[in-house]
């Protein structure tokens, strides 16, 4: 975890030396798996993503098959995906907190004991919708536990310089297994039943849980006190707040989403009803879709160099448009699989520009945090998605549901107008060290606080309105790594002398937040501090002396 130098530290920058980013030889794009570790939990996880795919193709077909109604149908993926909007934050908090490995081992083994139950319980014919959807939420929830502290731990496993190759082999493992597992899982499905891809998704976890017991992993070392788990889950959503980088993601992310969910949820409707196929040819369609979805992977570098990532989303977003409203006319099951092709590359395009720009907009002691806040609003707008369009499906019929998401997502490009997509240059987010060390006389505890810094300025008067405006990104900066509170006043009897004062709701939480600035802060700061003239700004920490107001008492007056 980063830990950031305080407010003082703050008072010594030098405007002049701001960090230039250095030309860097770009590394291969499979460097990554030359790293044992990443390697084998990368091979592992991507026998666990087909495991994933095959039991989705299985519960998807069970429901379809015991309640083949659209709103039921849709409700599994609801069901799978729900938990993660309510759970993402607090394992993300969780994440930055505790062992990553041992949370992620546990979690496995978890899932694997539910998806047994599963498969043991259709085998004997006990399961039931209401069961599998029981089942299909525990699972959720082992997802939602799983993916904050997985992502992370692949980024660790790898210098910043492979951080987009390792992000680009995670989305490969993830499209590899999409477009063998739905195919295999429906193959299954077709000659032996749901209960055999339910069984073989808990063996498609031994390898991860293998990998991890043989890891030993070690945490990186902080000089910064520990969180806990409520402050850390506050200091996530405080960070995101502030983050003008994370905004953009989470609204174009739930833009996209909400609307390219309605085929997902009504895919196992398409292939039965409209299509007129059976498990097999549901299988072969999400197989479809992930081959479309692992071409592009490998294209989608030479993309990235010849445009945007804004560039990007927009023409996803226009493909997948487009192959709705086909999908909605599709009547023969041979389009139904040509139409899957292009929708998964769509896909797979828009994932991958959201994912990076997400993790590359934070730094470590966040990174679980931010990347949860990104999955709770992906996995949300599925989740909140699912039931709507399965809902409006069972009023109209699924093709005009088709192309009421069709529109939905061509108004959702009109957010692009306000949030585009960012990537932070790593070197931004690496840690400054350029706030000093408080000096404190006597012993000041970890819990105590709130702790007031003050930052006394000496500004021209000819300078004033320019200060102001600088001061506002240093406001967010102030707030991003862990102030409650905020402000910038003027002395009325001293025109020049300004006054920032910003509030910490602990000393142990202020430490932390001198480890956590960035070289980006520094820069915002320096350029803030460039107005200040003379020496060093007076920088002074207090520590608040919490009183409960009380009426005063008349003291009794003495009689002679």
């Amino acid at each position: 975890m980063h830990q950031p130098p305080s407010a003082d530290a703050d008072a010594h920058i030098d405007s002049t030396k701001a960090p230039a980013a250095s030309a860097a030889p770009v590394a291969s794009a499979w460097a990554p798996l030359r790293r044992r570790v990443f390697c084998s939990l990368w091979i592992a996880g991507v026998v666990g993503n087909v495991g994933t795919w095959m039991h989705d193709v299985g519960a998807g077909w069970l429901m379809a098959t015991m309640n083949p109604e659209p709103f039921w149908v849709s409700l599994v993926q609801a069901a799978g995906t729900l938990p993660i909007l309510f759970l993402a934050l607090p394992a993300g908090a969780l994440a930055d907190v505790i062992d990553r490995r041992r949370m992620i081992l546990a979690v496995q083994s978890c899932v694997a004991l539910l998806a047994l139950a599963l498969a043991f319980a259709t085998f004997m014919g006990f399961a039931s919708p209401f069961f599998l959807l029981l089942i299909t939420l525990g699972l959720g929830v082992g997802a939602a536990l799983t993916n904050p502290a997985w992502q992370t731990v692949m980024t660790e496993l790898v210098p910043r310089d492979e951080l987009p190759q390792a992000s680009a082999l995670n989305s490969v493992s993830l499209n590899l297994s999409r477009a063998v597992g739905p195919a295999l899982g429906g193959i299954i499905v077709a000659a032996s039943g749901p209960e055999a891809v339910f069984a073989l998704r808990a063996v498609s976890l031994v390898g991860i849980i293998g990998v991890l017991l043989m890891w030993r992993y070690e945490r990186q070392p902080s000089a910064a006190p520990g969180e806990r788990f409520i402050g850390a889950v506050r200091a996530g959503i405080r960070y995101v707040r502030y983050s003008p980088p994370m905004h953009a993601v989470l609204v174009r992310t739930a833009s996209f989403v909400i609307f390219a969910t309605s085929l997902w949820a009504l895919m196992p409707l398409i292939a039965k009803q409209q299509l007129g196929t059976g498990a097999g040819g549901y299988g072969i369609m999400l197989g479809c879709l992930g081959g479309g979805a692992v071409v592009t992977t490998f294209l989608l570098p030479k993309l990235r160099r010849l445009a945007s990532l804004n560039a990007l989303m927009v023409c996803a977003t226009l493909i997948y448009t487009l192959a709705l409203i086909a999908m909605a006319f599709a009547d023969r099951p041979i389009v139904g699989y040509l139409i899957m092709v292009p929708i998964g590359a769509a896909w797979v395009t828009c994932v991958v520009c959201l994912n990076f720009s997400a993790q590359s907009g934070a730094p470590m002691w966040v990174r679980a945090r931010a990347l949860a806040c990104y999955l709770a609003t992906f996995f949300g707008s599925m989740a909140i998605g699912s039931p709507i369009w399965g809902f409006i499906a069972g009023k109209i019929g699924v093709p005009f549901t088709l192309l009421i998401a069709a529109v939905g997502l061509l108004l959702g490009l009109l957010t692009m107008i306000r949030y585009r997509l960012e990537v932070v240059r790593g070197e931004d987010l690496d840690r400054s060290s350029h706030w000093e060390d408080p000096v404190v006389a006597g012993e000041v505890g970890p819990d105590d606080g709130p702790v007031v810094i003050t930052i006394e300025y000496d500004i021209p008067l000819e300078s004033a309105e320019e200060f102001k405006a600088a001061m506002g990104p240093v406001a967010t900066t102030r707030y991003r790594d862990g102030a409650i509170s905020w402000l910038l006043s003027r002395d009325t009897e001293k025109p020049r002398r300004w006054l920032e004062v910003f509030i910490v709701e602990s000393w142990a939480e202020h430490l932390r937040q001198h480890h956590r600035v960035t070289k980006g802060d520094l820069r915002i700061q320096a350029r803030a501090r460039a107005f200040h003239v003379g020496g060093k700004p007076i920088v002074a920490h207090h520590i608040a002396a919490p009183i409960e107001p009380r009426p005063a008492v008349d003291q009794p007056q003495d009689s002679m």
